[in-house]
């Protein structure tokens, strides 16, 4: 009997791209890939229970080799290098609940990590120049938080053009976070929008013929529901262009000259208008205060308070976060909102106690955060063919990783945003508040709209 063995050979399993690439990974991750990966050259690996990546060209590896990390990451998504096969939220929901239940914790690289990924990415074929910067990167010079540089960052994220965001936003032209007393089939982001609207001038306690200071004015929803619902004298501040023309706008075509000043001035150089200081009955900063910068905060909040009169209120309504990372990170910094600050809410208490207010009033609206962003990254996806026409296919991009982000960072408590009500009291303590918040939360007067 012989002894040749004539079955066929074994096959072998193929090595390809996602094979050699995902031992590297886990290695820097601290434990086994929570996604499954699928390279350029078909290759798959990893669970077939998690979203697939797509890493679609070689050029993805050479920006993480450049850029390790989150920007690096976000700038691979941006440009199409990487793509989910699942709606982006679902896909990062589902990475991050991963990462907690197996407990990930990515140790610090060696030298020899980073000679190893250095050499696969080589024999991949993945190793070159640096590949170009997004166009939609914000690139601010100068010293931070000087007046020309506060400029540039905020003419990066709210210059867009007034087009982006009217595409974008609802008819409120709000965008800060809405305030959701309905959940019906006919409640949406408006409503929300305008019932945050008069839950502020609630709170400020605002009567026809008052002065209100608006810093931070953005597209003037504010300013423009004070002025018409209330008969409010409204001084409206804006750094941005754009927002600026675009009230100046609005006040014009609903005859609100009588009522509405626009200045497109540094919140800085209010205290140099005549008749500023004590002049306003309430002040208004709607998420505005998080590009003031750390520093400059004790500033800040003593501008809010000299323009008070005695027993005039202050609302802040401010994001939030913990010490680790202040400015969002590094997609956030670079795209969205360069040299923001956020602070936990207490730190801002505190602040503002220091600048002579007495804190009335703190309402956390974090979760009202969660449904406006899904609110604006809906309408991101229903109309997207529109977006990428106006803005381009990566600054598109940019949005809907931003929004959908966003929106996981309110959902997780890894951000919070929240009202701060103050009153500057009179020189024997008189603070002249209400009793009770019973006047704020109550249902809209007969013929009133909410």
């Amino acid at each position: 009997m012989s002894t040749t063995d004539t079955r066929p050979p074994a096959r072998r399993t193929p090595t390809g791209a996602a094979q050699r690439v995902v031992p590297v990974i886990e290695r820097f991750l601290g434990g086994a890939l929570p996604v499954r990966l699928r390279m350029w050259d078909g290759s798959e690996a990893g669970p077939f229970d998690a979203p697939t990546v797509h890493v679609r060209t070689r050029r993805a590896l050479r920006r993480l080799l450049w850029q390790p990390g989150e920007l690096g990451l976000a700038e691979a998504y941006i440009t199409g290098d990487i793509d989910l096969d699942a709606d982006l939220g679902d896909g990062l929901r589902a990475v991050r609940r991963a990462v907690r239940e197996r407990g990930l914790t990515a140790p610090a690289p060696t030298v020899a990590d980073r000679i190893g990924a250095a050499g696969l990415a080589l024999r991949l074929g993945a190793v070159g120049p640096r590949p170009p910067v997004p166009a939609a990167r914000a690139g601010l010079r100068g010293a931070l938080h000087s007046k020309a540089r506060d400029r540039a960052a905020i003419s990066h994220h709210y210059d867009l053009s007034n087009a982006f965001y009217a595409l974008l936003l609802d008819e409120t032209m709000a965008y800060s976070c809405g305030y959701w007393t309905g959940d019906g089939a006919d409640y949406g982001s408006a409503d929300a929008q305008r019932d945050k609207l008069e839950l502020i001038c609630r709170k400020l306690g605002l009567e026809p013929g008052a002065r209100l200071l608006d810093i931070g004015c953005g597209w003037g929803s504010l300013t423009l529901y004070a002025a018409e619902r209330h008969g409010v004298h409204v001084t409206a501040v804006t750094l941005a262009a754009e927002q600026a023309a675009y009230v100046r706008q609005q006040v014009a075509e609903r005859g609100l000259d009588d009522l509405v000043e626009v200045l497109n001035i540094d919140y800085r150089d209010i205290p140099g208008r005549p008749g500023t200081r004590g002049a306003y009955d309430a002040v208004s900063t709607v998420e505005m205060g998080e590009h003031v910068g750390d520093a400059e905060y004790p500033a800040f909040t003593a501008i809010l308070h000299d323009a008070l009169r005695p027993r005039g209120r202050a609302l802040v309504q401010q994001m939030s976060r913990g010490a680790n990372a202040p400015g969002g990170g590094a997609f956030i910094e670079s795209y969205i909102a360069p040299d923001m600050h956020m602070r936990p809410v207490g730190e801002t208490v505190s602040l503002l106690e220091g600048a002579g207010f007495e804190v009335r009033d703190v309402e956390s609206l974090r979760e009202h955060y969660v449904l406006t962003v899904e609110a604006w990254r809906r309408t991101l996806e229903e109309r997207w063919a529109e977006f990428t026409a106006l803005v381009g296919e990566e600054t598109a991009r940019v949005w809907r990783l931003y929004l959908v982000g966003g929106a996981l960072a309110f959902e997780e408590r890894r951000m919070g945003v929240d009202q701060i009500l103050s009153v500057r009291p009179d020189a024997v303590g008189s603070a002249a508040m209400p009793p009770t918040r019973r006047d704020w939360y109550a249902p809209a007067r007969p013929g009133e709209e909410r």
